[in-house]
């Protein structure tokens, strides 16, 4: 199903142009601008006239071909990339929206309906929602009621699946762009009297958390940009959807340090079956780039942190910490740790996940997260 939809979404965006430059397309146009039968892109734009995506403009005439358009040029949509990880009964929901207003727009109203929905946040076009696996009611209706929220959220083997009800421009947004949205495998819609109801399907990927640091010499190099080029380099690889780079500070009283004493982290969206590759190669990038022999990387599979990583975090943002204490709390934290004395900031890195920009640039601030 997935293959269908990519190949439905790049048919009609050349079907899109077409209209638009020229007004029509043409059997041949897409046929030549494809190399795809002509054969094959007959059957899709019978299916796309179906499904009232494209309209027949002209009907053939003798040897004149019959010419098409599609029936809407909004249609291009606002929902770039839905993506879902997985940690445990938890699950992480990314929209990588073309709009900043659209990003708010959902930001504002999936926080106000709830459900269950229990953490949003919001980074320009980039939203993040954090639900768990189960059902939730929410009251979607006009103003002053939320507009469109996600009532379910459920997993079907390799699969991840959202409910979610709205009406107005979200019900637009739901039927005609959310299924042109790379990482959407599937949309499933129903009218329930008056509410739009659509489930939206996208498979459960594996989260990765890269934790990095000491990776540069006083010579030359900085984690940050190591850090950044390691996101940039998983991130053409067609298992991986780079998610997030980070920079943080430790502490600034350690007298090795080549500057400030930062370490950065990156998340990345998996396929499972490439998981155990990914970490290879980033571990091979990290060891061959690396300007300090002391480089360290930590790989921690999920979103979620517990107490003892998190406390360990920002212990190192307090005072100097110990390899050994680092090494014990990766053994029993599951993290993979590769690497010399940069092991210490690579583990503190991933402790603070998810912690607002405030705290991670600097040590003095107290973090809202632990307890």
């Amino acid at each position: 199903m997935a293959g269908v939809i990519e190949k439905r979404r790049e048919l009609l965006g050349i079907m899109r142009e077409f209209t638009l430059e020229y007004g029509f397309f043409t059997i041949n146009d897409i046929a030549d601008a494809t190399d795809i039968p002509r054969s094959t892109i007959q059957d899709w734009i019978n299916r796309l006239v179906t499904e009232q995506c494209v309209a027949v403009k002209e009907e053939k005439k003798g040897r004149a071909p019959a010419r098409y358009m599609t029936t809407n040029v909004m249609m291009a949509g606002s929902c770039r990339r839905i993506f879902t990880t997985t940690d445990g009964d938890l699950v992480a929901i990314y929209h990588q929206c073309m709009s900043t207003g659209c990003a708010a727009f959902c930001e504002y109203h999936h926080r106000l309906a709830g459900g269950v929905i229990h953490d949003v946040k919001r980074d320009g076009r980039i939203l993040v929602e954090y639900a768990r696996l189960g059902t939730a009611d929410s009251d979607i209706g006009l103003y002053p009621k939320p507009a469109v929220g996600v009532t379910a959220v459920r997993r079907e083997g390799d699969y991840i699946i959202q409910t979610i009800r709205c009406v107005g421009g979200p019900a637009y947004s739901l039927t005609d762009m959310m299924a042109m949205a790379v990482g959407v495998c599937e949309v499933r819609l129903k009218d329930n009297g008056g509410i739009t109801e659509g489930e939206v399907v996208s498979r459960a990927l594996t989260h990765l958390v890269i934790g990095i640091d000491d990776t540069d010499s006083k010579e030359g190099g900085a984690t940050f940009a190591l850090a950044l080029g390691l996101l940039q380099y998983l991130g053409k690889m067609h298992e991986v959807i780079p998610i997030n780079h980070s920079v943080a500070m430790l502490f600034p009283g350690l007298n090795r340090c080549t500057a400030g004493n930062s370490c950065s982290f990156i998340e990345i969206a998996v396929n499972p079956d490439a998981v155990e590759h990914v970490i290879g190669r980033a571990v091979r990038f990290i060891a061959s780039e690396s300007l300090s022999k002391e480089w360290g990387i930590a790989v921690k599979k999920g979103f979620c942190i517990s107490d003892a990583l998190r406390g360990f975090g920002l212990a190192a943002r307090d005072h100097e910490v110990t390899t050994e204490m680092a090494i014990t709390l990766a053994d029993s934290e599951n993290i993979i740790l590769h690497g010399g004395n940069g092991r210490i900031g690579a583990i503190a890195a991933i402790g603070l996940l998810r912690e607002n920009n405030t705290v991670l640039l600097n040590p003095g601030c107290s973090s809202d997260l632990h307890h």
